[in-house]
Parts: C-alpha cells; structure tokens; sequence
C-alpha cells in the first residue's frame, strides 16, 4: 500500500526530516512507529500526507507517486485516508454528531447516508448516548473516540494516528488502543506513532523505530525485518 523508496529530507536550515528511508506497509497492516522527538516520525507522516515532498527519493501509496498528484486532485487522495491528531481537533460549537457529519458533507455525502452512517460509527466507538454532546462535555477519551469516529466514517483505506493516546489516562489509553485494534480487524490500514512502550507491548503488532531520521529496527512479534 504505502512504500518509501530511499526516502531523504533535508529542510532549508540543513537540519535532518529523513534519511534514507525504505520502507513497504502493506494493506491492512498495525504498523506502529516510534522514536524519541526529532527522530522523523512526523516527518514520515507528513510525506504520506503529501504535506512535505521529498529532497530525495519516492513516495508512493499504492502505484501512485504521492508527489506526483497534482494539487486540484489532492482533495480525492487525502479521502483515502483517516487523520487522528493528539489534541483531537474537534469543532468546539459542533455536536459530536455534527463534528463526524461535517467530515462527511465536505466529502460531498447525501443527508440520509450521513444520519445512518454517523449514527453506525458512533455505536461503534462506543458514543451511541453521545452524539447530541460538544467537545466541552466530553472527556478526553470521549473526544479522541469522536476524533476516530469522524476519521473513519469516510471508509478510508488508511488510518494515521499521530500520538493519539497522548493526553490520555492508563483507561483511557487501553479503550482506544482497542478500538484501534478493532477497525484494523475490520480490514482498514493502521500506521500509529506513539512514544508509549505500554502502548507497542499491548499491541504486539509490527514496530519501526526510528532515530535521526533513519529506521533503525523493524520488528514483527519479536522477528525482525530489518
């Protein structure tokens, strides 16, 4: 699905995004990504996005070269993928019905597959009592459930959670994660960064660890790839 082909970044005050990197995620992998910060993780996350281009090297999802997307075409590419943020990112006077239906209105959605697929992503994350609540009446989990809500009411094929259990208590953390590891069952694409090592033992899913810009370890259940 996603393959970094010797993938370099170099920003204009010479510091390091990437150096490098080569990497495959396939369909429907848990892939998690770690390192301390400034190591890449973000950076790596954001050439997936197409938010920065490469100074060297290629990025491609599936057989399309990101970077090669032309812009008026970049709103159909970023559909095939989910974004959940660690500050949630919510719209502050919309319900949380509202927050995960405007996701779907921007997508060019009609009213009555928005009121039954809202509604079925809801259940799901576990906010069917919910969703007439705004942002200020949830707690954090509540809101980062909203956030994974809105992320994949749009079917996308990619998940990307960007430190998501960061502002997180040990519950609440252990809830998401599990919901993570649900739409991931469900056949949907999951590439998660995250500085928590409770977090990667829970999952015992694919790890890549990153350090100055470059992937230093790739493990699968305790066999390495790299």
């Amino acid at each position: 699905m996603i393959y970094f082909d010797n993938v370099s970044k170099i920003y204009d005050d010479d510091s390091v995004g990437l150096h490098g990197v080569t990497l495959k995620i396939e369909p429907k992998e848990f892939v998690s990504i770690v390192g301390h910060s400034g190591a890449g993780k973000t950076t790596l996350l954001k050439m997936i996005l197409a938010e920065e281009k490469p100074t060297e090297g290629k990025v491609f999802f599936e057989s399309t070269n990101i970077h090669d997307i032309r812009k008026k075409h970049m709103p159909d590419y970023r559909r095939h993928i989910g974004v959940i943020f660690q500050d949630f990112r919510l719209l502050p006077h919309k319900t949380a019905y509202e927050n995960i239906a405007f996701a779907m209105e921007v997508a060019g959605r009609d009213e009555e597959e928005i009121q039954a697929d809202v509604t079925h992503v809801l259940e799901l994350v576990g906010l069917g009592r919910k969703m007439w609540s705004f942002p200020h009446q949830l707690s954090g989990g509540e809101k980062q459930r909203v956030a994974i809500a809105r992320a994949i009411v749009n079917q996308p094929d990619l998940i990307i959670a960007d430190e998501p259990t960061g502002n997180l208590d040990p519950e609440n953390t252990f809830e998401v994660i599990q919901l993570f590891k649900k739409i991931n069952d469900l056949g949907t694409t999951v590439v998660l960064t995250t500085h928590n090592k409770g977090v990667i033992d829970s999952l015992n899913r694919r790890v890549i660890t990153m350090e100055g810009g470059k992937v230093v370890r790739d493990e699968v259940k305790g066999g390495y790839v790299l």
